[in-house]
C-alpha cells in the first residue's frame, strides 16, 4: 500500500462521503418536519439569507460539483442533470445518481490529472483556469464543502436538530 494520497483518493471517495453525509441530513430533515407536522417541503425553498441561493439549490451544486469533479480530472464529460428536482424524494434520487457516478471512475483515469489542465466554465465571465492539483484542492472541495455546510446551516437555522457528528458522519 502506497502512503501517497492519490487524485482519485482525493476526488471519489471523499465526494461519495460528503454526498451520502448531505443525503442523511436530508431525511434527518424530512423526519422532523412531519414529526413537528408541517410540509417538508417548504424546507427546500429555506434560505439563510435572502440573497443566498435556498437548500434545493445548495443540494444540487453540491451533487454537481462532486460529479463534475471527478469526469474533469478524469478528463471525460461529465453525465449532466437537469435542475428539476421539488421533493426530498427527488433530492434522494439526484444524490443516489451522483454516488453511483462516482462509483463509475477508476484510479487509472485519474493518472495525471494533477497536472490536467482544467478550465471551469462561469456564466458571462471568462472562465477558470487551474491545473488539476489547483482545481480539486482549491476550488472543488472547498466549493463542496461550501454547499454541505450551507444545507447543514439552512436546516439548523430552521430548527432541525443535527450536531457536528450529522455533518462529519451522516449518523
Amino acid at each position: 500500500m502506497s502512503d501517497s494520497l492519490s487524485m482519485y483518493q482525493a476526488t471519489v471517495p471523499v465526494g461519495q462521503r460528503a454526498l451520502r453525509n448531505l443525503r442523511q441530513l436530508l431525511v434527518k430533515a424530512e423526519a422532523h418536519a412531519q414529526a413537528q407536522s408541517y410540509e417538508a417541503g417548504v424546507l427546500l425553498q429555506t434560505r439563510l439569507y435572502p440573497d443566498m441561493l435556498p437548500l434545493l439549490r445548495q443540494v444540487q451544486i453540491a451533487t454537481d460539483t462532486a460529479k463534475n469533479a471527478a469526469a474533469r480530472l478524469a478528463g471525460v464529460e461529465a453525465l449532466r442533470f437537469e435542475d428539476e428536482e421539488t421533493s426530498f424524494a427527488q433530492l434522494y434520487a439526484r444524490l443516489d445518481r451522483a454516488i453511483d457516478y462516482l462509483d463509475t471512475f477508476t484510479p487509472e483515469q485519474f493518472a495525471g490529472s494533477e497536472g490536467r489542465a482544467i478550465s471551469v466554465p462561469r456564466r458571462g465571465r471568462e472562465p477558470l483556469q487551474f491545473d488539476g492539483r489547483a482545481y480539486l484542492l482549491g476550488f472543488a472541495i472547498p466549493n463542496l464543502y461550501f454547499h454541505v455546510a450551507t444545507t447543514y446551516a439552512i436546516l439548523r437555522s430552521a430548527g432541525v436538530p443535527l450536531g457536528k457528528s450529522d455533518f462529519l458522519a451522516g449518523s
